[in-house]
């Protein structure tokens, strides 16, 4: 798609421009003509990141978070969101695991952070340090769960690319900090684009 505007043009071309607001055009001069050849939207056009927040203006986005309400099953057990899912590797008991696992948003977090941080985590039959990569593929073992058995999040997962994804907070995580989360949910993306879902 172009937009040929002659110098008689120019006059005219403020009352359409309203309708290309946040587009990028690549400007080229073809005789006495300026041809603008449209690039797409100035945010993708850049890849400019997506901050993956609770509080991201975009309801989509939103879904992303790991506060996000969206109810999934791994290993058979239930949980209301990913950090429900992630808090209760903090409780010592099976009870208060399932307690908080139903939970989601501030509640899951400030469940979670009742208790201090265990040296390791036990997930089914493995035991994993604390904030270790492999503490990490858990996390990545629940978002990958919650994006294939939640449509509307695999959806909104898939509807960020091209753009780079991340997760900056006000503190970051010491268990899983925000560069880590990021790839996580960018290499789920990559893997929902080539296969249709998240294996």
């Amino acid at each position: 798609m172009a937009v040929v505007l002659t110098p008689d043009e120019w006059a005219g071309a403020a009352s359409t421009c309203g309708a290309w607001d946040g587009h990028v055009f690549r400007a080229t001069r073809v005789g006495g003509a300026l041809v603008l050849g449209h690039l797409g939207l100035h945010d993708d056009v850049l890849a400019v990141p997506i901050n993956v927040s609770s509080r991201h203006p975009d309801a989509g986005v939103r879904l992303l978070s790991n506060f996000a309400a969206t109810p999934f099953d791994l290993h058979g057990k239930p949980y209301a969101s990913v950090e429900g899912f992630w808090q209760s590797l903090r409780a010592p008991s099976p009870g208060d695991r399932a307690r908080i696992a139903l939970l989601s948003g501030p509640a899951a977090k400030h469940a979670g952070a009742a208790y201090p941080a265990p040296s390791h985590v036990r997930l089914v039959d493995r035991e994993v340090a604390w904030g270790s990569p492999e503490h990490w593929d858990l996390m990545r073992e629940a978002c990958r769960a919650k994006f294939s058995q939640v449509e509307a999040a695999s959806a909104a997962l898939l509807a960020t690319a091209p753009r780079p994804l991340q997760h900056r907070t006000r503190v970051d995580s010491r268990s899983i900090p925000g560069r880590v989360m990021a790839s996580i949910w960018m290499g789920l993306r990559t893997e929902l684009s080539l296969t249709g879902r998240a294996r």
